[in-house]
């Protein structure tokens, strides 16, 4: 997909993230900052800003709190046109930031009872949706929620795939999504997605803990090497990308980015850099490797671009990647590091 501006869509839940000022701890903090946000909120806004036509499928309470959501998603570039109206609820989040020896911390509230997770089987147009874009994003996240949103999933995407569309799935495992006995519950949810999928973002520990997969290696990266190979040829999967992350003592860390596309590793950095906000950086990750593909851009090109379109979301406060093309394109060279006059 060579063309520049493409149709693209995100399947998620909107969340209100709740903030606690500075580093303090939500039993210290008496007053709280609110935003939207939500993996299918960032990547679909960084798919935008890159200079795609982005869309959101969603489902929003039909009330003052989705409107003020819709407000926010509209500033992001993003067009509501597939989303629906229903319920009361917004899905929350709070997050405690972290410090020194302190990890952040997020505590998630009222998810199940979202207008989202409770979106009844006709909610969305399916074939509708599949006419109007090119290529759909899933997430990890949104298939741990509940039988009622795995089924919307699997039928988008088998629409998008029947009008010949890019199917897009990040694995984002979350443990407390899934609770007891969690990687035995999702992989055959999982399976399904990855057969659907032409680009996957995952990496060797889904593969192990997810998949059941085995290896004798050790290492990270022959473990990686060893078995992307072996999930690309299974589920005939295009493109499989992701990260290596080393957390330093420091507030420093760093990522390593890789792709493997046509039989062939890419990697970008190891990049090292100081964290101002963690939560997001995953989804500026993603949305650069779907921007390279959609570019038609080399694979090395497109793993440094993904790579530090992840390094400069840890520099921004909120979820939501703020970083256009050029200013990413600075970073993947290294130029940013004085004033910009």
């Amino acid at each position: 997909m060579a063309n520049r501006r493409v149709r693209v869509a995100a399947f998620g839940e909107v969340m209100m993230r709740l903030q606690v000022p500075g580093y303090e701890l939500l039993s210290q903090a008496d007053s709280l900052r609110y935003s939207f946000s939500g993996t299918g909120v960032n990547v679909g806004a960084a798919l935008a800003r890159f200079g795609h036509e982005s869309f959101l499928i969603t489902r929003l309470p039909d009330n003052s709190l989705g409107d003020a959501a819709a407000a926010n998603l509209r500033k992001l570039g993003l067009s509501l046109d597939y989303a629906v109206r229903g319920g009361h609820y917004l899905g929350m989040y709070f997050l405690e930031n972290g410090f020194g020896a302190r990890p952040s911390r997020v505590t998630y509230s009222n998810r199940q009872e979202s207008s989202f997770n409770t979106g009844p089987s006709d909610a969305y147009d399916y074939e509708a949706i599949a006419a109007g874009i090119d290529l759909v994003h899933f997430c990890g996240i949104t298939l741990a929620m509940n039988d009622a949103v795995r089924g919307h999933m699997l039928q988008l995407a088998n629409a998008i795939k029947a009008r010949g569309g890019t199917v897009v799935f990040d694995c984002n495992y979350r443990p407390a999504h899934w609770g007891e006995n969690g990687y035995a519950k999702a992989k055959r949810h999982y399976e399904q997605m990855l057969a659907l999928a032409d680009i996957v973002m995952m990496n060797e520990r889904d593969m192990i803990h997810i998949l059941g997969m085995t290896t004798d290696k050790t290492d990270r990266l022959e473990q990686l090497t060893e078995l992307i190979p072996a999930v690309a040829s299974r589920f005939g999967i295009s493109v499989i990308a992701g990260t290596h992350r080393t957390i330093h003592g420091d507030n420093q860390h760093s990522l390593l980015g890789f792709l493997y596309k046509n039989g062939v590793f890419s990697f970008a950095g190891p990049r090292t850099f100081a964290v101002y906000d963690r939560i997001g950086a995953g989804d500026a990750f993603a949305s650069g490797i779907i921007h390279g593909e959609l570019s038609a851009f080399e694979p090395e090109r497109t793993v440094r671009f993904a790579t530090a379109a992840a390094m400069l979301a840890h520099t921004v406060s909120g979820d939501t990647p703020m970083s256009g093309e050029g200013e990413i394109l600075l970073a993947v060279k290294d130029a940013n590091g004085d004033v910009i006059r």
